[in-house]
């Protein structure tokens, strides 16, 4: 295709796979779809490299793709519930903060997708409420009310901890 830069695609796959990669883990509600799920948001970008890559920063418009791609694989979902079962790529982090992971990324996965995406974009992204709500479409009044109504559902799966940085200090 004209105009395509296939080395700067493959440098930013390189540089942000890993975060891509984290991304697509927290937002999909299974498992084993996880790099199905990026590689589908990586082949959409390919497809609009020459597009996407006149903006200054392509990592953004990923994202939106990935959220997008999970929710609409769980709508289609709905009348089948898929049990996840694994766990996702971590960062080392101290032994006290282990338990309180795994607590959280099981009370994470009970989450309806579209408050999964808010939570993930907001606090593990650590994006603001106007830029998670330019990613997902929505008012930043959406991003607000269904980002409190997943803290309200997180809040007893962590026993008292103070949620937003419970949530940033399992990312870390």
């Amino acid at each position: 295709m004209i105009g395509r830069d296939d080395a700067g695609f493959s440098a930013f796959v390189a540089a942000r796979g890993t975060s891509l990669l984290r991304i697509a883990h927290l937002a999909c509600d299974a498992t084993e779809d996880v790099e199905d799920l990026l590689q589908t948001a990586l082949e959409r970008a390919y497809r609009n490299w020459g597009r996407v890559r006149s903006d200054s920063d392509p990592e953004p418009y990923v994202r939106r793709i990935i959220v997008n791609t999970a929710i609409s694989r769980a709508r289609r979902r709905a009348v089948l519930r898929i049990i996840p079962t694994g766990t996702p790529p971590e960062r080392p982090s101290r032994e006290t903060d282990i338990p309180l992971r795994h607590a959280l990324m099981d009370a994470l996965r009970e989450l309806p997708p579209r408050q999964r995406a808010v939570v993930v974009l907001r606090y593990w992204e650590d994006l603001s409420e106007a830029q998670t709500a330019e990613i997902l479409g929505c008012s930043t009044g959406t991003v607000k009310s269904q980002a409190s109504k997943a803290l309200a559902k997180l809040r007893p799966a962590i026993g008292g901890e103070p949620l937003e940085e419970a949530i940033r200090s399992a990312h870390a």
